[in-house]
């Protein structure tokens, strides 16, 4: 039996035992005698190569091709080599995927803005169309094999109807909005332009902070349109900001580039209004968390126009039955002797 450590150890080569021991069977003493083998070679190879020109480090060849790094900034050298290795990349941490698709039967305008948010936003990721008769539930499978944990659906309905699904993969929550005064990147108004593939702001409005659906809307909608630092398919350039204004309980989404010149903003495209209809609890269902009270569905909106429209053919009918009660039975009454002058006599024959 040895004390090691305080301890009464039995010798027996076992690892408990081995770790622990400062002897030459012990792993201290192992890596004292590496560390005694490697100064004895590198003291004989200093030996050996004294008169020598020393061999130059291959990272401080690099970094001097390159240039002087200050912080996060590469001061490139005056003359540079066409040779010479391009800086590394820096590291992508915020590894967001957000899947961009829809359901058959949506417009044109939802199919366009599809592309549109495809080409404005580098981390995002395309599918094909989901049929009708499947469950909205089974987007999270198709999400699951795409890899992505946020996505963008949106859902065509009848009369052209266009919903938006933002959802968090696979937990949740989700949100629901009706699409309203969509305008594609396309049209002609649209004057702006911007680098395919180039990181955006984020522009919110104050009142995101004044209620806690808000808040939540907020959070969502950073996720997903903000791109990743250090995203491999983004460009190092902020050239566009995205805007989200509330007003009239309605989220106003509009895109605008950042001129060179003076700073000011000339607008790109898309721009829709997005009505929320309700917040879930988990991913494309669920518990409701909030319901908005102020929503009207679309089909009772067209169902008041038509029951307006309806009425005037009821106005015309009974405009019609009063022109009759209030139409005179006779027309005002002529005296003949006042158009004697008028009456051409009639000639006599000779």
């Amino acid at each position: 039996m040895v004390k090691v450590r305080g301890k009464k150890v039995a010798l027996t080569p076992s690892e408990y035992v081995t770790k622990d021991l400062v002897g030459p069977k012990g792993k201290r003493g192992s890596i004292a005698k590496k560390k005694a083998a490697l100064k004895k070679k590198q003291a004989n190879g200093t030996a050996q190569n004294v008169g020598k020109a020393p061999k130059k480090n291959k990272l401080a060849s690099e970094e001097s091709d390159i240039g002087e790094v200050k912080g996060n900034e590469i001061i490139l050298p005056e003359i540079r080599f066409s040779d010479a290795p391009p800086p590394k990349k820096k590291m992508w941490r915020n590894k967001q995927r957000v899947l961009v698709f829809g359901s058959r039967g949506i417009s044109f305008r939802g199919r366009h803005t599809m592309d549109n948010f495809r080409r404005l936003l580098p981390h995002t990721k395309k599918e094909s169309k989901m049929d009708k008769r499947d469950s909205i539930a089974a987007v999270n499978e198709i999400c699951e094999m795409k890899n992505c944990n946020k996505c963008m659906f949106f859902e065509g309905r009848k009369q052209g109807d266009i919903y938006l699904w933002l959802s968090e993969i696979p937990e949740g929550p989700s949100m629901k909005f009706l699409v309203e005064n969509l305008g594609t990147m396309e049209e002609l108004k649209f004057t702006g332009n911007c680098l395919k593939g180039s990181r955006a702001l984020l522009s919110f409005d104050p009142t995101f902070e004044a209620e806690p659906h808000y808040q939540l809307m907020k959070e969502m909608l950073m996720q997903i349109f903000g791109t990743p630092y250090h995203h491999p398919k983004s460009q190092p350039f902020i050239d566009h900001v995205f805007t989200f204004t509330v007003l009239d309980n309605r989220i106003w989404f509009r895109n605008f580039q950042i001129m060179e010149e003076d700073g000011s903003l000339v607008e790109i495209g898309p721009r829709f209004c997005l009505n929320p209809i309700r917040i879930f609890e988990g991913s494309f269902g669920g518990k409701t968390i909030w319901s908005n009270p102020h929503y009207v569905p679309p089909n009772k909106y067209r169902a008041a126009l038509k029951k307006a429209s309806a009425g005037k053919y009821i106005n015309k009918v009974q405009q019609k039955v009063e022109y009759e009660r209030t139409k005179p039975k006779s027309s005002y009454n002529l005296d003949p002797s006042d158009q004697i002058f008028q009456v051409e006599p009639e000639e006599l024959e000779t």
